[in-house]
């Protein structure tokens, strides 16, 4: 990659000349030169600086997006071709929603790592629509998503199914054994996902097509956090069954869904290239083997 492009993107995440010049062993002066070299070269200045700090004006901001791009793209240009001599190694970078992310990805990766010993997978959590977009700007080489993207891809796979559940605190009024009315739903308080969340987007088909109103609602930016939510009795949630394994195993959380209502949605994978290392090609057919995922269940 060019050289005072790589030296940019460094000052430009490190905030520093001195951090810049350490990590490539360069004196100060020489990292200043790179610098001035491509402000010459873009035509403009990218650095607003002074002894106190450094950091990225409007131009240097369109320069650093962009120069991300080409580094990964020159990054996975170096390992597509070293995989031509059969070196099944190197860097992939791997993008998940939270569900698939927090409870399913941790075994693909350990499954990954022991076919291929000498890949560097990295993985990104983040909710659907910042996966999808990650993949579109090639930032990452596979994303996983839940729901729906309305951005095009190169490929857009469905590869496994997802059933979601209502979820409640043991202590809510109906017992386990009991059943719920869909009229009942919409009495209760409801935990949803953040917008652009796959989980968000199933709550509210769910509501659409029952027409459930709910009563209030309360906003997590995690699985997690509205896990806990849900056990300390705030309300009612939906959630994959995936994410709460271990709860009903434990009697923490209980499933309250009605008898006339299945839910179901799918996980998809996107890709934006045509070109994929052997390490890419082997998790992406880890993703597809539909026995892999009967040994995550607790």
């Amino acid at each position: 990659m060019d050289s005072q492009l790589k030296i940019f993107l460094s000052v430009a995440e490190n905030k520093s000349f001195s951090r810049t010049a350490e990590k490539y062993y360069m004196s100060q002066p020489a990292v200043s030169q790179h610098i001035q070299a491509l402000e010459e070269r873009i035509g403009t200045k990218l650095l607003d600086r002074n002894n106190k700090f450094v950091k990225l004006n409007k131009a240097g901001e369109i320069v650093y997006h962009y120069g991300k791009e080409i580094a990964a793209l020159y990054n996975k240009m170096e390992y597509l071709v070293d995989d031509l001599t059969n070196n099944a190694s190197g860097p992939i970078n791997i993008g998940a929603s939270y569900t698939f992310g927090e409870y399913l990805l941790p075994n693909l990766i350990a499954e990954l790592l022991s076919l291929y010993p000498y890949s560097q997978p990295a993985v990104t959590i983040g909710n659907t629509e910042e996966i999808a977009h990650l993949v579109n700007n090639s930032q990452l080489d596979i994303g996983i998503i839940e729901g729906y993207t309305p951005k095009k891809f190169l490929v857009q796979k469905e590869f496994l199914e997802d059933s979601m559940v209502i979820v409640a605190s043991p202590g809510f009024p109906l017992k386990r054994e009991d059943s719920i009315s869909v009229k009942e739903l919409g009495k209760y308080t409801w935990l949803m996902r953040e917008n652009g969340s796959g989980t968000r987007e199933a709550s509210e088909k769910l509501f659409e097509e029952f027409k459930i109103v709910p009563q209030s609602f309360l906003t997590f930016s995690s699985t997690q956090s509205i896990k806990a939510a849900v056990e300390a009795g705030l309300g009612l949630s939906l959630l994959s069954r995936w994410a709460i394994q271990k709860e009903l195993k434990y009697g923490d959380l209980i499933t309250v869904n009605p008898a006339d209502i299945s839910l179901k949605r799918t996980f998809s994978y996107l890709k934006n290239s045509h070109y994929q290392s052997k390490v890419l090609e082997g998790f992406t057919e880890l993703l597809e083997q539909k026995n892999l995922y009967d040994t995550f269940y607790i």
